[in-house]
């Protein structure tokens, strides 16, 4: 059954989030994080200091607000997939939507920089993604075989899946942006799914 259409109303403010977002991190690659002012990305955007508020709650959310709609972009791909897929499977599909948002390899790299340079956006960055994990994991969970530890493992799945993302994008933004970051992810989630121990030689 396709769903419906978001209310207009509701479609708006996502173009205006959007474009608010936008404009901050133009100044935040420009000027740096610490020494752009809310006042200078409201006039930047053409819009008073209140009206940001009504956006977003401070600098950081202005940041990596847009973190948070990824996430439940993620979450409703996965739903998408078919009821008996791998759910490694599923999260390799739905992470694709990351890969669609319309941005150069440069201008993506700078962003991820801007992000993962500083600090407390880094700690925020974590904060947001553990939000995809309690997205994610009640929809692992119904695909798991039936156990009493079942939704233990749906969040062990969800939230190594999302620690491989981020070893990834790291190992990416290390190799200065070359590269596909989903044959890093692909290669981060070979690393924790392959059996580690060797077996033992023989003597000869």
């Amino acid at each position: 059954m396709a769903q419906k259409p978001a209310p207009l109303r509701e479609q708006t403010r996502s173009v205006v989030r959007s474009l608010l977002a936008r404009t901050a991190l133009d100044l935040f690659a420009a000027k740096g994080y610490d020494d752009t002012t809310l006042e200078e990305v409201a006039a930047a955007a053409g819009v008073s200091r209140r009206t940001l508020f009504n956006y977003f709650r401070n600098k950081e959310d202005l940041a990596l607000g847009g973190l948070s709609e990824q996430g439940e972009l993620i979450a409703a791909r996965f739903a998408e997939r078919p009821a008996d897929e791998d759910p490694w499977t599923s999260l390799r599909a739905a992470f694709q939507v990351l890969g669609e948002i319309d941005m150069s390899v440069e201008r993506r790299l700078e962003m991820t920089t801007l992000l993962f340079g500083n600090e407390s956006l880094r700690a925020g960055h974590a904060e947001k993604q553990a939000r995809w994990q309690d997205l994610l994991a009640p929809l692992i969970e119904p695909r798991l075989p039936d156990s009493d530890r079942r939704t233990l493992q749906a969040r062990a799945i969800a939230a190594a899946a999302i620690a491989c993302l981020q070893a990834a994008t790291d190992e990416w933004m290390r190799l200065g942006g070359r590269g596909d970051q989903f044959d890093l992810y692909d290669a981060a989630v070979q690393a924790i799914r392959r059996p580690t121990s060797q077996p033992e030689k023989k003597a000869t």
